[in-house]
This record gives C-alpha cells, sequence and structure tokens, in this order.
C-alpha cells in the first residue's frame, strides 16, 4: 500500500487531498493538537512530579549519604560479581559441550573451520621443518 501511494505523481496526490472533505482536514487537525497538547501536558506534569521528588528526596540521601553511598557501592560489585561469575560459568559449560559434541564426533557448528586451521597449521609446520632441515643441511656440508 505505501509503494503504491509512493509511486503516484504528485498532482494526483495533491488531487486526492483537495478532495478531501473540509471536515475531514478540521477533525485530523483537532485530534493532533489533542494529542499534542496532552503529550505536553503530561511530559509537564513527568517534570513537576520529578522537581518535587527530588525536592523532597535530598534532605535524606544528604542525611543518609554516608550508609547509602557505601551501600550502593558494595551491591553494585556483588551484583555485578554474580553476573560475571554466572556468564563465565556459563560459557565454560557451553565450551565443554561444544568440546564433548566435537570428541565424540557429532559434528558441532565451527568444526569444519577448527579442522581446516588444524590442517594450515600443519601444512606450514611442515614446511618450516622441512626449511630448517634444508638449512642444516646446507650449514653441514
Amino acid at each position: 500500500m505505501a509503494e503504491y501511494i509512493r509511486d503516484r505523481p504528485p498532482q494526483q496526490m495533491q488531487m486526492q487531498q483537495q478532495q478531501q472533505p473540509m471536515s475531514h482536514t478540521v477533525v485530523k487537525a483537532v485530534t493532533a493538537a489533542m494529542a499534542g497538547g496532552s503529550m505536553l501536558v503530561l511530559s509537564g506534569l513527568t517534570l513537576a512530579v520529578t522537581v518535587i521528588g527530588l525536592t523532597v528526596a535530598t534532605p535524606l540521601l544528604v542525611i543518609f549519604s554516608p550508609v547509602l553511598v557505601p551501600a550502593a557501592i558494595a551491591v553494585f560489585l556483588v551484583a555485578t560479581g554474580f553476573l560475571t561469575s554466572g556468564g563465565f560459568g556459563l560459557a565454560a559449560l557451553s565450551v565443554l559441550s561444544w568440546m564433548y559434541k566435537y570428541l565424540t564426533g557429532k559434528h558441532p557448528p565451527g568444526a569444519d573451520q577448527l579442522d581446516q586451521a588444524r590442517q594450515r597449521l600443519a601444512s606450514k609446520a611442515r614446511d618450516i621443518k622441512e626449511s630448517a632441515q634444508q638449512r642444516i643441511d646446507q650449514a653441514t656440508q
């Protein structure tokens, strides 16, 4: 539908807009103004409640800050530690599961890339060994 509207020539779009009765245009404008006005009122109320909340909470935060700040830091560190530990544990279980599948021959995702890398490393190691052997043979002659 959007493509059909986009592909129309501009004259046809203007004609369609002019064909709408004036009442539809007025209703659209009033609806848009009401929606915009209500959103503006809600944002103003939210700002007022935020300012009042900060005004009330600031003295409490200042009074309890010697307790709250270290407590917040401790809670943050404990939560971060648990989340990190859980993440590392999950990663370790995933790796162990992948290794088990690979070693039992079940062909997990990425096994082809690992095999190709192993073959390339073995090939390079053979090349280096042969090159070193040739240099040793040349040096001894």
